[in-house]
């Protein structure tokens, strides 16, 4: 029998299999050679599971979802300020998928 990834739902704090939950990325920051910063990691939901970068994952409801929002959690999760704006966009991107 295969064994089946359990991962922790940042709302909730519920341990589930890795497929019901959805996850939410921060890609990797860009750097140039000098090491200067050219581009942030922007953050997004995952819904294929592929993309890199650092994940958390999160129940499929959207109350889950303002839990963890609300408790910023996913802001402790990734290390990084998230603005409201994109926190509305993976919100709009959960209800209607």
């Amino acid at each position: 029998m295969k064994k089946v990834p359990l991962r922790k739902c940042t709302g909730c704090g519920g341990m589930k299999p890795k497929r019901e939950l959805i996850r939410v990325v921060k890609s990797p920051e860009k750097r140039d050679a000098d090491g200067n910063l050219i581009e942030a990691g922007s953050v997004s939901l995952d819904l294929t599971g592929k993309k890199s970068g650092r994940g958390a994952y999160v129940c499929r409801s959207a109350e889950c979802f303002k839990l963890a929002r609300k408790s910023r959690r996913f802001e402790r999760s990734l290390s990084c300020q998230i603005p409201d704006g994109v926190y509305d966009e993976m919100e709009k991107e959960l209800t209607e998928g």
